[in-house]
C-alpha cells in the first residue's frame, strides 16, 4: 500500500485545526467519504462471496442462519472458528483501509484549507471584520536543544483582528538585528512568525518570548533555547527533515525599507502643565500602503504605551509624540524607534521639564515619580523622588494626600510632614479603588501636587494562592480553597514571622504571616508593643480593625527599643501571640548619600557642555543625579535637569554660546538630597574641537636649484579651532618613500623646503593641526622641477580667494608673488574664462595696486575660472594657478552689511547677519581686504548669526572698505564702503543721541485745588523708572516736608509738588530739573507780581469755601427765574444741612416773613415776588445758620438785574400778547392789548403807519397789569391808519396790529361800551386796517353825554 508523503509545510506546522475551514471542504469530503464507502462495501461483498464458492464449491446458500440452541459438532466448532477468524482478519484490514483513508481525506482537505487561507490573506482585503479581536496565539512556541555552530529556528502562529504585532525578545530584551547582523531572520508569511538564529553559540542559550499586540490586547508565548558544544571528535550535521533528500525551498526576498529622517525633533524645553509634541517626519522607500512601519517611542529606553499623559500618532510618513499636560515625571531621553523587517532607524533627543510657578514665592518644586507597592486590604506603601532645590529653601517634609476613585475630593494622609521618601498608608477601605499625590514642604510654604499615582485597589494579594483551580475538561472546573481544606477551624493560629519590613527616622513597618490555619471567617489582627526589658504590654490599634499583615508605628521615642507581638481575632475569639520580634529601634540607617566626586566638564556644541563626575564614596541606595550650572561669577545657580539621572555623566543643553559657566552635582536618595560638590572649572561654551580638515591647492612659488618655496590655502574646515601648526612631507618622485620636512610646526601657509637636488623632481603633502590634534594629508602636489628661477619678470601670484559673491559680481583675493623678478611689482592684472573654455578674457584693463578687485557684469549662475598675473617693470609675470571653479549665484537669504548708529548709545555702528552658519563658524572683519587686528579703534561683538562692529572713536580714519566673511562656509560675506558724507551725518546723530534731551508733554505750571492749596505739576512724554529730578524754589532746592509733598508717577510722566498753605512767603521762580539717563531737561515757573497775586487771591478764595462748606452753606447762591405767570421767583440750593438748621429771607435788612417758612431740609429754598415792579428792587439777602456755623447769600435786584428780570417778563407777556381792541370811551378811542402781565418798566412802543407814537394829551398811553393801552382823544381824519404795539425783550420784539372791524361789530350798544370782539385770536405777526373815517363817525354819532 502507497503511503501520501507529508507536505513540508504540515510537518512544519502542526498547529492548524483537525475541523473544516470552509462549507466547501466539509461538502467534498462527505462526497469522497460516501463513494469511497461504497465502493469498499462492494469490494468486501464481492471477496466474501468468492470465499465463499472457494470453500463449499458444490452449494450455493443464499444466507447463513443459525438455528435456536443447535448443537454443533467438533468439526462444525472448528470451521466456525476458522470463518471467525478469517472474517477478523478481513476487518482489521478494512479499519486498516478505513483509517488510512481518512487521514488521507483529512490531510487533502487540509491542504485544501491551506492554500486557500493563503489565496485569501495575499490579496488585499477590501472588507474587514465587523468583530474585533485581541491578540491570540493559535500555536505557541516550542523549546529547542541544539548543537553549536548550527542553526535554529523558533515558529509561532497568531491571530487577531486588527493584524497584532510581533516583536522577539530574549531573556526579556528586545532582539536588534542591527547589533548583530545576519545573526538573526525574522520572517512573518501569512500569520506564521518565525525566527531563525544562525551559528548558535553557547551565549545564544536563554528564554525566547513573542509578544504580539494590537489595539484590544496582547499575548505572548516563550520558549526555552539550549545550546550544546560538541566534543572535537565529534562534527555536528545539520538535521534532516526528510529520510531522503528533498530539495530545500529557495529563501523568500521580503521587501525592504528604506528610511531616511527629514526634520527631527531637538532638544525640547518645557514647563509643567504645558504641551510640548515630538514631530519627526521621514521617507519610506518604498512607500507601501499594506507595508508601512512600526513607529515605537521610548523614554529612557522605556517602552511608552497611549495614556492620558502620552498621545501617539503615526501616518503620511509622520510620527508624532504629544505630551498633553507636562510633567516631570515626563524629563528624559525620547527615542523614536522604526521597527522594519530590515532593522530599525531611530532618532532621540532629550525633553527638559522645569517646575511650574510655586503657589507661593520659595516655595520647592512638586515631587515626582509616585510609586505604589505592597497593596494590601487597608494599607499601601508610597515613594517618590525629591525635587530639586537651588534658591528655594532645604525641603522639611513632605504630605502624602489620597482620593478614592470617582472622587474629587483630596484627602491629607499624615498629619506632619515626613521626612522622606516614603510613606506607609494605612485605614483604606478593602475593595475600593485610591490615587495617590505627594507635596513637598519648606519654610516658605508647600509646593504644587505631584502627578497623581496609578490606580490601585485595596485587596488582599494572598486571595489567589488560596485558592486553587482543577480544570475537568471542557467548561468543568473545580474551585478548591485553602480555608476548605483546614478543616472545621474556629478560632485562628498565631501569626508568624512577625518583623520590621522598615525601620527609620520617622516610622516603623511592622510585617508578618497571616496564620495557618487562618480558618473560613475573616480575620483580623490586634498588635502589642512593649519596652524592651519591662514587660509591660500595650495595645497599638484599639479599636481599628487592622486587616492587612502590615502596620505602620509612627509614635515610638527616639534611642528606646521595642518588642512586638501580633494577635488573630475573627467572630470566635482570639489566638494565642504571636512569638515576639526582637528589639526593634526607630533610626536612620544610613541617611543621604555623600557629595559626589570631581566634576569636569567639557564642550559639546555652541549651546551644551559634556558635564561628568565622579560617583559618590557613600551611595546608600542611590536614586540618581541633580546637576545643577551659573555664569560665573554671578552665583545664580539654576537647575540643569529637574528629574534624577542615573549616570555620572549628562550633556546640559539650553546654555547660552560664548558665556563661561560652572557646574556642581548633587546625589539624591530616599533621604533627600546629599551635599553639593566641589564646582568644576570654568568652561567656555564654544563647539567642541576637531582636528582640521587637509589643507589644498599646493604651490610652486620660487626656486633657486637647492630649495622650493610653497604656498597653499588652510583647510575648509578648522575644526572649532585656530590652524596653528603645518608639516610638510616630500618624496622624490624616483624615489618610493616620503620623509619628514619639519618636526617643528610651520606657522604660515609659506615654507621654503632646502636640501634638494637640483634637476630632480619632487611632489608634497601637507598636513594642518590645531589643539584637536593634526589632521589627514592633503593630496600629492603636481610634480615639481627642481631648476633655479633667472627671470626678470614676477613668479605667479597665489592664495587666490573669492568673497561678496552675488548674481552678477564677486570679489576676488590674492597675495603677492613670493619672487618678484628684476624690480618690484607695480601692479596686477586679472583674467577670467568660464569654466571648459581655453579663451581668457583681461577683467581691468589698467594694472591695480591692491590685491583685490571686484568683478562685475557676470552672468547669473554661469561658473568662472580666474587667474592673476602680476607686473613690475620688466613686464609682465607668471600667471597663477587657476582658481578654483567659482558659480556666480548668491546664496539664498544672503544679507548686506547694515551701518547706522545705535540709538540708545549713540553709537556708530556695522552690523551683518549670517544667512548660514556653522557651530565652529566665526565672523573676520576686515578693512581694504585686510584683517583688523587693532581692537583700540572698533569693538567686535558676535551673538548667534550677527556679528555687530562699534567704531570707539570714529573719524575720518575709519573711511574705506570694509568687509566681513564667515568661516566654514560657503562663502557667506558681505561689504561695506564709508564715505565722507555718510560719516558726517552719522555723527550728528550720535552727538543728539548721546545728549539727549527729555521731551516734555507739558511744562511747569500750576493750579490752585480745594482748601486754597495750590499744586505745581509738569509731565514728560516718557520717562524710565530710573529718572530722577530736582525742584528748586528761590535758588533753593527743595524735598517734602510738613507744608509740601512731592510725588510723581513715572508711568505717566508726571512730577508734582503740592503746597498746602500757599501765603506771600511762596512768591518766586519754580524749577524742575529732570535727569533719564544721558536725557535731561528743566522747565520753569516765574510766580510773581500780579499773577502772583492773583493765585494767592485764589487760593484765600477756595480756603475760604472749605471752611464755609465744613457747616450749613448754599450749594447754589441766589438766582432768579421768572414762571409762566410772570411771577419772580428767587431760588437758591443749601446744603449740609440738618433739623436744626434755620433759614431766613431778608430784603434791605428786613426780614420777610413767609405764610409757609423755608424748609432747608429739602435741599433748596426760593422767595415769589408776585407783580414785579420797580418797587421791589433792593438787596434781597438768604440766611442760613446753625450751631456748625453760618452762611450768607445776597442778591441785588437793581441795574442790569432788574432789567434781566423786566425783559424775561416782557418775554412771557410780549409772547402772550393778544390783538388790539378799540373801545370807545368818551375821551375819544381807546386801543387795548391784552397780556399775561404788564407794568411800566416794560419797554413797550405805539405805532401809527410805521410812526412811533409818543404819550402826549392827544395820545395818552397806558396800562394796567392785565393791558397797555393808548387812549385818541378827539380822533380826527389824521388818526385814521394802522396801530401796532411793539414789546421789546432782551433778544425780539413782540407786536400786536390792531383787527379790522366793520360796521356791524363796531355798533355801540346801551348797555356796554366794550367794542372787544367776542372771539379773541392770538397772532404774532399781522397786519390790519382801520377806517379812521367810520371811526370819526361813530364816534360823533355817540350820544351826548
Amino acid at each position: 500500500m502507497s503511503t501520501k508523503i507529508i507536505p513540508f509545510h504540515q510537518r512544519k506546522h502542526t498547529h492548524f485545526a483537525c475541523d473544516y475551514h470552509s462549507t466547501q471542504a466539509k461538502c467534498i469530503v462527505q462526497e469522497y467519504s460516501r463513494k469511497t464507502s461504497s465502493k469498499k462495501t462492494l469490494s468486501h461483498q464481492q471477496a466474501t462471496a468468492q470465499a465463499s464458492q472457494a470453500v463449499h464449491p458444490a452449494e450455493e446458500e443464499s444466507a447463513y442462519v443459525v438455528p435456536a440452541f443447535r448443537q454443533r459438532t467438533a468439526e462444525e466448532v472448528e470451521e466456525y472458528q476458522r470463518s471467525v477468524n478469517h472474517l477478523g482478519r478481513g476487518l482489521v484490514e478494512l479499519q486498516y483501509e478505513v483509517n488510512l483513508m481518512r487521514e488521507t481525506t483529512h490531510r487533502q482537505v487540509e491542504n485544501i484549507a491551506f492554500h486557500s487561507e493563503v489565496k485569501m490573506m495575499s490579496m488585499k482585503k477590501h472588507v474587514h471584520e465587523e468583530l474585533a479581536k485581541s491578540a491570540d496565539f493559535l500555536v505557541t512556541l516550542r523549546s529547542h536543544t541544539v548543537w553549536e555552530k548550527l542553526p535554529v529556528k523558533l515558529f509561532c502562529t497568531v491571530q487577531g483582528h486588527p493584524s497584532p504585532v510581533l516583536k522577539w525578545f530574549k531573556d526579556g530584551v528586545v532582539i536588534d538585528r542591527l547589533n548583530a547582523p545576519g545573526k538573526y531572520v525574522m520572517d512573518n508569511k501569512y500569520g506564521v512568525h518565525s525566527l531563525m538564529i544562525n551559528r548558535c553559540e553557547i551565549t545564544d542559550s536563554g528564554q525566547y518570548s513573542a509578544v504580539a499586540t494590537n489595539l484590544h490586547g496582547s499575548a505572548s508565548t516563550d520558549a526555552s533555547v539550549l545550546v550544546n558544544r560538541a566534543r572535537r571528535d565529534e562534527e555536528p550535521t545539520p538535521p534532516s527533515l526528510f529520510p531522503c533528500q528533498v530539495p530545500l525551498l529557495s529563501n523568500i526576498q521580503h521587501s525592504k525599507l528604506d528610511i531616511t529622517f527629514l526634520d527631527k525633533f531637538g532638544v525640547t524645553f518645557g514647563s509643567e502643565g504645558d504641551t510640548v509634541s515630538l514631530i519627526c517626519t521621514m521617507i519610506v522607500n518604498p512607500d507601501l500602503e499594506n507595508i508601512q512601519p512600526e513607529a515605537m517611542w521610548y523614554r529612557d529606553e522605556h517602552l511608552l504605551k497611549e495614556s492620558k499623559w502620552v498621545e501617539m500618532k503615526y501616518g503620511g510618513c509622520t510620527a508624532q509624540l504629544s505630551l498633553p499636560h507636562l510633567n516631570k515625571d515626563d524629563e528624559g531621553l525620547y527615542t523614536l524607534r522604526m521597527w522594519t523587517k530590515s532593522g530599525t532607524t531611530e532618532h532621540s533627543a532629550y525633553v527638559f521639564v522645569k517646575d511650574a510657578a510655586p503657589p507661593v514665592a520659595g516655595a520647592p518644586g512638586a515631587p515626582m515619580d509616585i510609586k505604589v507597592h505592597d497593596v494590601n486590604q487597608d494599607y499601601a506603601f508610597l515613594t517618590w523622588k525629591a525635587p530639586n532645590t537651588t534658591t528655594e529653601g532645604l525641603i522639611t517634609g513632605y504630605y502624602v494626600e489620597r482620593r478614592e476613585s470617582g472622587s474629587e475630593t483630596w484627602e491629607q494622609c499624615n498629619d506632619s510632614p515626613v521626612k522622606i521618601c516614603k510613606y506607609p498608608v494605612h485605614g483604606l477601605s478593602t475593595g475600593n479603588s485610591y490615587y495617590f499625590r505627594v507635596r513637598a514642604v519648606n519654610s516658605s510654604g508647600t509646593s504644587r501636587p505631584s502627578r497623581s499615582s496609578i490606580k490601585v485597589t485595596a485587596l488582599d494579594p494572598t486571595d489567589e494562592d488560596r485558592r486553587q483551580v482543577i480544570k475537568l475538561g471542557g467548561h468543568r472546573e473545580i474551585v478548591l480553597y485553602q480555608d476548605d481544606l483546614e478543616g472545621h477551624v474556629k478560632i485562628p493560629g498565631p501569626p508568624t514571622n512577625v518583623h520590621a519590613s522598615e525601620a527609620n527616622g520617622s516610622f516603623v513597618v511592622l510585617s508578618w504571616e497571616a496564620p495557618h490555619p487562618r480558618g473560613r471567617e475573616p480575620v483580623w489582627y490586634i498588635i502589642e508593643k512593649s519596652v524592651a526589658d519591662s514587660g509591660a504590654w500595650q495595645r497599638l490599634n484599639t479599636g481599628v480593625p487592622l486587616k492587612s499583615p502590615r502596620y505602620p508605628v509612627f509614635d515610638l521615642e527616639d534611642g528606646k527599643q521595642y518588642l512586638f507581638r501580633v494577635f488573630t481575632v475573627n467572630k470566635y475569639g482570639t489566638s494565642g501571640a504571636s512569638v515576639p520580634t526582637g528589639p526593634i529601634e526607630k533610626q536612620d540607617p544610613k541617611g543621604v548619600p555623600s557629595a559626589p566626586g570631581k566634576v569636569v566638564s567639557s564642550r559639546n556644541t555652541r549651546t551644551s557642555a559634556f558635564v561628568q563626575w565622579d560617583a559618590p564614596k557613600s551611595p546608600n541606595n542611590l536614586i540618581g543625579y541633580y546637576i545643577d550650572g551659573c555664569v560665573e561669577g554671578t552665583k545664580e545657580w539654576t537647575p540643569c535637569n529637574h528629574k534624577p539621572y542615573k549616570h555620572t555623566r549628562f550633556v546640559v543643553h539650553g546654555l547660552k554660546g560664548g558665556e563661561t559657566y560652572v557646574f556642581r552635582v548633587q546625589a539624591v536618595n530616599d533621604f533627600g538630597l546629599s551635599d553639593e560638590s566641589q564646582e568644576s572649572a570654568p568652561l567656555l561654551v564654544e563647539a567642541a574641537l576637531t582636528v582640521p580638515s587637509s589643507p589644498y591647492g599646493i604651490t610652486l612659488l620660487s626656486c633657486d636649484g637647492a630649495s622650493m618655496t610653497l604656498g597653499w590655502k588652510s583647510p575648509k574646515h578648522s575644526g572649532g579651532s585656530k590652524v596653528n601648526a603645518y608639516y610638510i612631507d616630500q618624496r622624490n618622485v624616483a624615489a618610493s618613500y616620503w620623509k619628514e620636512v619639519n618636526v617643528p610646526p610651520i606657522t604660515e601657509r609659506i615654507s621654503m623646503v632646502d636640501n634638494l637636488k637640483e634637476g630632480a623632481i619632487y611632489e608634497f603633502k601637507i598636513q594642518a593641526g590645531n589643539l584637536a590634534g593634526v589632521g589627514l594629508s592633503s593630496e600629492a602636489s603636481a610634480h615639481f622641477l627642481c631648476e633655479a628661477w633667472n627671470m626678470p619678470e614676477p613668479g605667479p601670484s597665489h592664495d587666490l580667494s573669492f568673497c561678496e559673491i552675488r548674481n552678477s559680481s564677486l570679489v576676488i583675493q590674492w597675495k603677492a608673488p613670493v619672487y618678484t623678478g628684476q624690480s618690484a611689482i607695480t601692479g596686477y592684472f586679472v583674467d577670467v574664462s568660464k569654466k571648459g573654455s581655453n579663451e581668457w578674457a583681461p577683467v581691468n584693463e589698467a594694472a591695480v595696486g591692491h590685491r583685490y578687485l571686484k568683478v562685475s557684469n557676470l552672468e547669473k549662475g554661469e561658473t568662472y575660472v580666474f587667474r592673476v598675473r602680476a607686473v613690475n617693470a620688466e613686464g609682465v609675470g607668471m600667471a597663477s594657478d587657476d582658481s578654483e571653479p567659482v558659480c556666480v549665484k548668491a546664496l539664498p537669504g544672503t544679507k548686506e552689511i547694515q551701518c547706522g548708529v545705535d540709538e540708545e548709545t549713540g553709537d556708530i555702528y556695522m552690523s551683518f547677519e549670517a544667512c548660514e552658519i556653522t557651530e565652529t563658524s566665526k565672523f573676520v572683519w576686515s578693512k581694504s581686504y585686510k584683517e583688523i587686528t587693532d581692537s583700540s579703534r572698533v569693538t567686535v561683538e558676535t551673538k548667534g548669526k550677527q556679528s555687530k562692529v562699534t567704531f570707539n572713536n570714529p573719524d575720518k580714519d575709519d573711511l574705506g572698505i570694509f568687509s566681513v566673511s564667515v568661516t566654514e562656509t560657503d562663502g557667506v560675506s558681505a561689504s561695506h564702503i564709508i564715505m565722507e558724507e555718510d560719516l558726517e551725518k552719522m555723527l550728528e546723530l550720535s552727538y543728539a543721541i548721546r545728549h539727549p534731551i527729555v521731551p516734555l508733554k507739558t511744562g511747569l505750571t500750576y493750579e490752585i485745588l480745594e482748601r486754597g492749596r495750590v499744586r505745581f505739576w509738569m509731565q514728560a512724554l516718557k520717562l524710565s523708572s530710573a529718572a530722577s529730578y530736582r525742584l528748586i524754589v528761590n535758588d533753593k532746592e527743595v524735598t517734602s516736608g510738613e507744608n509740601q509733598k512731592i510725588s510723581h508717577d513715572f508711568s505717566s510722566g508726571i512730577i508734582e509738588m503740592v503746597v498746602d498753605r500757599f501765603t506771600k512767603e511762596n512768591e518766586g521762580t519754580y524749577t524742575v530739573q529732570i535727569h533719564d539717563g544721558k536725557a535731561k531737561n528743566q522747565t520753569s515757573l516765574v510766580l510773581v507780581g500780579d499773577v502772583f497775586k492773583t493765585a494767592l487771591k485764589e487760593a484765600e478764595f477756595q480756603r475760604k469755601e472749605y471752611i464755609r462748606k465744613q457747616g450749613p452753606h448754599f450749594q447754589e447762591y441766589i438766582s432768579f427765574c421768572v414762571e409762566e405767570d410772570c411771577t419772580v421767583l428767587l431760588i437758591c440750593k443749601v446744603a449740609n444741612v440738618k433739623k436744626e438748621t434755620t433759614f431766613h429771607w431778608y430784603k434791605d435788612d428786613e426780614e420777610i416773613v413767609l405764610e409757609v417758612p423755608a424748609d432747608p431740609m429739602s435741599g433748596s429754598c426760593s422767595l415769589s415776588i408776585p407783580l414785579f415792579s420797580r418797587k421791589d428792587q433792593g438787596i434781597y439777602k438768604a440766611a442760613l445758620g446753625d450751631d456748625r456755623g453760618k452762611d450768607v447769600s445776597l442778591f441785588d435786584i437793581s441795574g442790569k438785574v432788574f432789567e434781566d428780570i423786566i425783559n424775561d417778563i416782557a418775554h412771557i407777556a410780549g409772547s402772550s400778547a393778544s390783538e388790539l381792541v378799540l373801545q370807545c370811551t368818551p375821551e375819544g378811542i381807546r386801543l387795548q392789548c391784552y397780556m399775561k402781565y404788564y407794568t411800566e418798566e416794560m419797554r413797550t412802543h405805539w405805532f401809527h403807519k410805521e410812526s412811533k407814537i409818543s404819550s402826549s394829551e392827544k395820545m395818552r398811553i397806558g396800562g394796567t397789569s392785565e393791558m397797555a393801552w393808548m387812549q385818541i382823544c378827539e380822533p380826527t381824519d389824521k388818526e385814521k391808519g394802522h396801530y401796532t404795539i411793539e414789546i421789546l425783550d432782551a433778544k425780539k420784539s413782540h407786536s400786536a396790529p390792531l383787527t379790522s372791524l366793520d360796521k356791524r361789530t363796531m355798533m355801540p350798544t346801551q348797555n356796554s361800551r366794550d367794542l372787544r370782539p367776542q372771539h379773541l385770536q392770538k397772532r404774532t405777526v399781522a397786519e390790519w386796517s382801520v377806517v379812521c373815517l367810520m371811526l370819526l363817525l361813530l364816534w360823533r354819532r355817540r350820544p351826548s353825554a
